[in-house]
Parts: structure tokens; C-alpha cells; sequence
């Protein structure tokens, strides 16, 4: 008797779990979202306690909060558009082609699109809005309550953002699944129902992955060409201390850390969380205990998280690593919890085919323990209490270039590890259970989401009450208490995205499965002309995506470095604090840039795989995937670890001293190494992760159009989607790339007269040379 389709015979069919309904299946998520939802209404609650503060605090708070709220308005604007377009194009092509033979397949495939959107856009919003309130109260912990309180105030605003998108997702994706069962396939075993609806929710992830693209493309260019107008100007050219209330682009630097960090982040996470239980659902291949499993993990996985967060404490004068064996512990007990749970369905779902069960069990601890160690790795590679990150410091001594060259070698050799972690569970998982065995992986490592995106969106939280500190002239007790849980946050953000990388790694080679099932590919020869192709094209793309991403920050950062040195040339009494700086300005311009430059990443990674699907075939689409995953994965862990050890390379020297401290030539050398990282780390490196599980998700859905067809068939359908990516191409450089920024307006070394407040500008506008910046 097959294991794999042991509830599809109707020998086992008047059984639990084997006789369970779509509702019974969908029961424990919908449960758990709203247990999730009501812990936010607890977090809110608790974090309402918190004292806000003095009445400059809470200005500045409510103009990153403005300037947040603002920006993701603006995107979610754009966006609009995009959803409608996606939205009448399923409608249109499911109901003219359904894939069960019914006509309301085009609606139930646009409607899951929409949801998974809008439940996508939500929790971002909701995460942000949290988190910009969590700042002030963060700042003001550390000022009258000490680091614990502090600590706790932050983590609390991340566990927000945390719980909010768990909640979300797996109460969206079980309440769509169970809607797709309605009217479909009347079977009676439900094997075809399921399969269908497991199906159909491909979509639902695409539109929570579309959400995650924009997000993490628009809100890292914002966050960075803020902070990289901010530093070079302010740090470099006026020499005056970061966070510090006379630069411009200080408030966007802030607001910056919310949109890309806290939104970005959440969308990207929110969409491997339903994508890996998605890839599971569809390779149960109707089998009821299976397709039930990833949901009942995952809902399970919420009430572990939920004892994780009340394990996070630390005390008053506790060291880094103190401070990071804190959240650790939140992690831990999370995880622990979520293994006992999972060990409980494994042996209780899995009647009469118990060894099936505990191989599956194995997958999921594998998961989850690769989570934990690949997090692990990533703190040794950019925590400055390690020696890779001294050894960029000690770079230093010699100059910026060195600081790069060692950043470098760092971000390369830090590769290694993860990889290796990936491959054993991959390798692992194969041999127990085969390609479901491998998504379950990825449930498993995703089921303690709560927490771990927790002690991901605390570092922004605490980033910005250090701000708030320093724009609020505070003690310098306090903005070293911030400056201690921001250096944490940067470790937390660092060892997040290592964690989004491997989970992103383990969604998207769970879906590729799928799609070689859907597509009914039989077997991907890497020989084949045809396949090796698409490897190259899918290498590519990952490469491709990295430097629009990287040159769209620069581009935006010369916008911002203008305004910032036009403001300093031509507001009396700014440089000496007598003036206030125009901050609004600044958010506008990184708002307008960050929206117009994610057009064309977006357009490539849309297209890309529909164009190769529909133009060549679904083999050479296979292998642009499988490309894909490999290159991206590669380039996301390089440029994430690789950004995180520069920037706590200049934390390390600010915070502990080393190599004489601030204003050294050392401490200059790092600074620009950290310049250089900001794009790596919180731009293109994360947004990586978003593109090789948005291509797989896509393929998934096209997979019914093009399924069964050999190399060039209908080819011409492909030249489509490629007219549409050279119209958008030539349509952005048009309108937003042709024209270069003039980037040349001089101040002087010193920011200026002193005494007038206003920076040197020998060069006459006539006499500027044209640079422009692509």
C-alpha cells in the first residue's frame, strides 16, 4: 500500500484524519489566527502602558510616523494598479481556460490573488504603525526605567509586527482554502477537491509575494538613500554626529528603518510563511493527513511563539551577549514547544502508518534546527563580539579601501556555512519523505515566526528610539542604553535575514517541485540544451535584480545628498542648531524615488518567468528556476552577512572604543565600509529573497497554461510578456533614468562659514559638469 496516497483509498476513507472535511482541515488555523490577533490586541494593550515621554520626543516620533505612513500610502497607491491589472488577468484566463473545467476557476483564482495582497499590504501596515509608536516609548524606557525595560518595550513593538502577520496569514490562506473546496471536484474521497484547492492557492501566494516584492524593492531604496544622503553629507562632508536634529535626512533615515525593515521584512516573511505551507498542501497530492499537517503546524507553531515571548528578559548592565542569549531564549523556548507540538500531530495524525509520520517529524526538527543554526552562523559573521567583524575594524587601520576588501572576504567565506546547513536538510528530508518532506522542512523552521520576526523588527524599533535620543539632546546614559539595544538590533537584523534566506531557499525549492508536478515535467535533465538555458537565464536574473536594486539607491542617494546640501547652503543658522532643517523634504524625495526606481525590478521579475514559460517551455522554465534559487542564494547570503559586518565593524568602534574610538581615521575608514554595506544589506541583498519564491510562485500559477507542452510550442505567446518588458524598460528610462542628478554642488569640508551657517559653493551653476547617475 502507497504511504503517499494512503488516504486517497477508499479502504481508509471513514477514519479520522483520513475523513476529515475542508472545514475540520482549515479549523486549527482559523483557531490560531484569531488566538494571534487577540495577542496583539494584548501587545497594544501592554505597550499603551508605556509613557511616551516629552513633548519633543513626541514630535519627532509622530514625523517618522507621518513620514511612514506616507510613503507606504504612496506605494500602496501604485500598487493598486498592479493588482487590478493581475486581478482582471486571472478572471479573464482561468475562466476562458479553467483548469477543473469550471467557469468560476477565473474568480477564485483572482480572489486569492487579492487576498493574499491585501492580508500582505495589511500586515505590513499594521507592523509599521506599531513600531513607530513602540519608538518614543523605547526612548523614554531607556531614560527612566534602564535597558531591561528598555529592551522589553522594543521587543514588544517587534512582537507586534511578529504575531500580526502569523495571524494574518494562516487565517487568510485556511479561510481561502476552504472556500476553494466550495464547488469543486465532488469526489468522494476529496482527493481531487483538495488538490484542486491547494492548487488555486498558488495564486494567494503570489499576491502576498507580489505585496513582499514592492515592499522590500521600494522601502530599501528608501531606507537607504536616506541613510546614505544622511552619512555623506552629514558625517563626511559637515562632520557632524549621526542622528543628529540639523541634518535633513535624519527623520527619512528614520522613517526609512519602518518601511524597509518592519514592512519590507514583514511582507517578505509573511509570503515564505503561507508560501511553505502552500508547497506542502500541493505536494500532499490530495492526501487529507498531509494537506491538513502544514496548516496544524503552523497554527500550533503561534501558541509556541506565544510562550517564546514571555521567556525575552535581560538586566540592567547586561553585555552583548547578554543581551543576545535574551532574545535567544525566546527563540529556544519557542522552539521547543513547537517540536513537542508537532511530535504529538506526527504521532497521533498518522495512525497505521506511524513510520511515515516520524520520518515526516524528522523533516520538520531538521527544519527548524537549520533555522536556528543558520541564525547562529549569521551572529558569528556580523556580531562585532566575534573576530570577523574585528578583523574589518582592525582593516581599518589602513584605510577605507582594506575595510572593503575584508568586507568582502567576510560576506564571501560566510557562504559557506548555510549552504552546507541547506544542503543536509535538503539531502536529509529527500531521503526521509521526499519533496514534501522538504516543504515540511520549511514549515517547521517557519512555525516559530511570532517570535523570530519579533527579534527581527525590534532592531528598527530600537534603531529609532536611538534617534530619538540623540534629536532629543537626551543624556548620553540614555543614547548609550539605545546605542547597546540598537547594536543588538543590528545582530537580530542580520541573523533575520539569514533566516529569510534559508526559508526562502527551502519555500522556493518546494514549490519548484510542485511546479515539475503541475507542469508534468518528468524529469529535468541538466544536459539538456534546453535546461542549461534556463540555468544560465535564472543565474542571471538574481545579478541582474542586485544592481538595478543598487543602482536606484545611489541614484536616490545623490537626490537626497542635493537637498541636504542645498538646505545647509541656504538656511541661515542650520549648521549651528539655531534653525530648523526641512525633514518633510527629504521624506518626499526618498518617497517619489523609492517608488519610481522598484517599477523596473518589479516588470523583470514579473515577466521574466512567464516570458521563458510561454516562449520556450516549461523545461527551460524549470531551469531558470533552479538557476534562480542557486544564484540568489548565494548573492543574498554574501551581500546580507557582508553589509552586517561593516555596519557593527563602525558600531564596535563607537560603542566599544576599539582602535581609539570616534573621529578616528579608523573610525572614517569604517564608516564608508558601512556606507557601502547599507545598500547590501537592507536593499538588494533582502530582496533577493522575495524574488526567487515570487518567480516559483508565478510559474505555479501559469503551470495549467503551459503544462504538458514541448520546447516552442506556441512560442509566439511568449513575445507578449516580452513586448511588455521592453515598452517598460524604454517607458522608465524615459521618464525617470534619462535625465541625470548633478551631484557636484560643493560644501566645504567644514560645512561652510561657521559663522553664517552657509556651505561654500564655488562652483557656478554654469561651470557644473553633468554626472549622471544611473
Amino acid at each position: 500500500m502507497s504511504s503517499q496516497l494512503f488516504c486517497t483509498k477508499p479502504l481508509n476513507s471513514d477514519t479520522f484524519p483520513c475523513n476529515a472535511d475542508a472545514i475540520t482541515i482549515a479549523s486549527l488555523g482559523l483557531g490560531s489566527g484569531v488566538f494571534a490577533m487577540l495577542m496583539v490586541l494584548y501587545l497594544l494593550r501592554k505597550l499603551k502602558q508605556a509613557p511616551r515621554g516629552n513633548d519633543l520626543m513626541n514630535k519627532i516620533s509622530d514625523q517618522i510616523k507621518s513620514g511612514a505612513r506616507a510613503f507606504l500610502v504612496t506605494e500602496y497607491k501604485y500598487l493598486t494598479f498592479f493588482i487590478i491589472v493581475v486581478f482582471i488577468f486571472f478572471i479573464a484566463l482561468y475562466t476562458a481556460d479553467p483548469p477543473s473545467g469550471s467557469r468560476i476557476d477565473g474568480a477564485k483564482y483572482a480572489f486569492n490573488f487579492l487576498a493574499g495582497a491585501i492580508l500582505s499590504a495589511a500586515a505590513g501596515w499594521g507592523g509599521m504603525s506599531v513600531a513607530t509608536d513602540a519608538n518614543v516609548r523605547t526612548t523614554q524606557a531607556a531614560d527612566k526605567q534602564g535597558l531591561a525595560v528598555a529592551l522589553r518595550v522594543a521587543f514588544t513593538g517587534g512582537a507586534v509586527m511578529g504575531f500580526t502577520v502569523v495571524g494574518l496569514g494562516l487565517f487568510g490562506l485556511s479561510l481561502f482554502f476552504f472556500f476553494m473546496t466550495l464547488g469543486a471536484y465532488d469526489d468522494d474521497l476529496n482527493t481531487k477537491k483538495f488538490t484542486f484547492a491547494a492548487e488555486a492557492m498558488a495564486a494567494f501566494g503570489f499576491g502576498a509575494s507580489s505585496i513582499a516584492l514592492f515592499a522590500r524593492v521600494a522601502g530599501g531604496i528608501f531606507t537607504k538613500a536616506a541613510d546614505v544622503g544622511a552619512d555623506l553629507v552629514g558625517k563626511v562632508e559637515m562632520d557632524i554626529p549621526e542622528d543628529d536634529p540639523r541634518n535633513p535626512a535624519v527623520i527619512a533615515d528614520n522613517v526609512g528603518d519602518n518601511v524597509g525593515d518592519v514592512a519590507g521584512m514583514g511582507a517578505d516573511l509573511f509570503e515564505s510563511f503561507v508560501g511553505s505551507i502552500i508547497a506542502a498542501m500541493q505536494l500532499a497530492q490530495g492526501d487529507t493527513t498531509k494537506v491538513m499537517l502544514p496548516i496544524w503546524v503552523a497554527g500550533l507553531g503561534i501558541f509556541s511563539s506565544f510562550f517564546g515571548y514571555f521567556a525575552v528578559s535581560a538586566k540592567d548592565g547586561a553585555s552583548q551577549k547578554d543581551l543576545m542569549f535574551a532574545l535567544h531564549k525566546g527563540t529556544i523556548v519557542s522552539s521547543i514547544f513547537s517540536l513537542g507540538f508537532s511530535a504529538i500531530l506526527c504521532g497521533t495524525l498518522f495512525e497505521n502508518r506511524e513510520e511515515e509520520g516520524w520520518k515526516i517529524f524528522g523533516c520538520i526538527v531538521l527544519g527548524l534546527v537549520a533555522g536556528i543554526m543558520i541564525g547562529q552562523v549569521t551572529e558569528y559573521f556580523t556580531s562585532y563580539s566575534y573576530a570577523p567583524v574585528k578583523s574589518i575594524t582592525d582593516a581599518g587601520i589602513t584605510g577605507p579601501a582594506t575595510v572593503i576588501i575584508q568586507g568582502l572576504g567576510i560576506g564571501m567565506i560566510s557562504c559557506v556555512f548555510p549552504v552546507l546547513i541547506i544542503v543536509i536538510t535538503i539531502l536529509a528530508c529527500d531521503a526521509l519523505a521526499q519533496g514534501y518532506g522538504i516543504a515540511m522542512a520549511a514549515v517547521g523552521m517557519l512555525s516559530t515566526l511570532g517570535v523570530t520576526l519579533a527579534t527581527d523588527a525590534y532592531g528598527p524599533v530600537a534603531d529609532n528610539a536611538g534617534g530619538i535620543a540623540e534629536m532629543a539632546d537626551l543624556d548620553e546614559r540614555v543614547r548609550e542604553t539605545t546605542d547597546a539595544l540598537d547594536a543588538l538590533g543590528n545582530t537580530t537584523a542580520a541573523t533575520g535575514k539569514g533566516f529569510a534566506i534559508g526559508s526562502a531557499v527551502l519555500t522556493a525549492l518546494s514549490l519548484l517541485s510542485s511546479f515539475k508536478i503541475q507542469a508534468k515535467i518528468p524529469a529535468v535533465e541538466f544536459g539538456d540544451p534546453v535546461v542549461l538555458s534556463g540555468m544560465l537565464i535564472g543565474a542571471m536574473l538574481p545579478f541582474l535584480f542586485a544592481a538595478l536594486t543598487m543602482l536606484s539607491v545611489q541614484k536616490a542617494a545623490g537626490a537626497i545628498i542635493i537637498e541636504v546640501r542645498r538646505q545647509f547652503a541656504e538656511i541661515p543658522g542650520l549648521r549651528e542648531g539655531e534653525a530648523e532643517a526641512d525633514s518633510d523634504k527629504c521624506v518626499a524625495i526618498s518617497t517619489q524615488s523609492s517608488v519610481e526606481e522598484m517599477i523596473l525590478p518589479g516588470i523583470y521579475a514579473v515577466l521574466s518567468p512567464i516570458s521563458v514559460g510561454f516562449l520556450i517551455g516549461p523545461v527551460c522554465l524549470a531551469g531558470l528556476l533552479g538557476g534562480a534559487i542557486v544564484s540568489g542564494m548565494m548573492l543574498a547570503i554574501m551581500m546580507a552577512n557582508a553589509g552586517g559586518a561593516w555596519d557593527n565593524s563602525k558600531k564596535y568602534i563607537e560603542i566599544e572604543g576599539a582602535r581609539g574610538g570616534k573621529g578616528t581615521e579608523t573610525h572614517k575608514a569604517c564608516v564608508v565600509g558601512d556606507t557601502v554595506g547599507d545598500p547590501f544589506k537592507d536593499t538588494s541583498g533582502p530582496a533577493l529573497n522575495v524574488l526567487i519564491k515570487l518567480m516559483s510562485l508565478i510559474s505555479l500559477v501559469i503551470a495549467p497554461i503551459i503544462s504538458g507542452k514541448e520546447t516552442w510550442d506556441e512560442w509566439y505567446w511568449g513575445l507578449i510578456p516580452i513586448a511588455l518588458m521592453l515598452l517598460g524598460t524604454f517607458l522608465v528610462y524615459h521618464f525617470y533614468w534619462k535625465n541625470g542628478i548633478d551631484i557636484t554642488a560643493e560644501v566645504g569640508n567644514s560645512g561652510g562659514d561657521a559663522e553664517t551657517g552657509k556651505a561654500d559653493a564655488s562652483v557656478e551653476e554654469g561651470e557644473k559638469e553633468e554626472q549622471p547617475v544611473n
